[in-house]
C-alpha cells in the first residue's frame, strides 16, 4: 500500500515503514507526527483518488533526525567587469519514518 501525501508544502509518494527526507519541519526527534493531506491511496484492491483530499485519511510518521543537505554552491560572475560573488547554502531537511496509512 502507498499514497501520496502533502509534507511540508511537496507532494510525496510514501509507504509505510520506509524513511524519507522531508523539508524542516518542527517538532523534536522522536515525537510522532500526523499528516491530513491524503491525496491518494492505493492498495491491493482499490485506489481511492481524493478531491483534493481524503476525509477521514492520515498518514502517522516519526521524526527521526534533523540533518543538513549537501553544500551547494552558488556562484555569480559579470564578465569583465571585476563582479565575482561565491556562496554556498545546505538545505535543512527532516527524515521521517512512516508507520502507517489509514485510508
Amino acid at each position: 500500500m502507498f499514497a501520496i501525501v502533502e509534507i511540508a508544502g511537496k507532494q510525496m509518494k510514501v509507504q509505510a515503514d520506509k524513511e524519507y527526507y522531508v523539508n524542516l519541519l518542527q517538532g523534536a526527534e522522536g515525537e510522532a507526527v500526523s499528516f491530513d493531506n491524503v491525496l491518494l491511496t492505493v492498495d491491493d484492491k482499490s485506489t481511492k483518488i481524493g478531491t483534493p483530499g481524503l476525509k477521514g485519511a492520515k498518514v502517522d510518521a516519526t521524526i527521526l533526525e534533523h540533518v543538513k543537505g549537501d553544500k551547494i554552491i552558488v556562484f555569480k560572475k559579470k564578465r569583465r567587469k571585476g563582479y565575482k560573488v561565491k556562496n554556498g547554502h545546505r538545505q535543512p531537511f527532516t527524515k521521517i519514518k512512516i508507520n502507517s496509512i489509514v485510508a
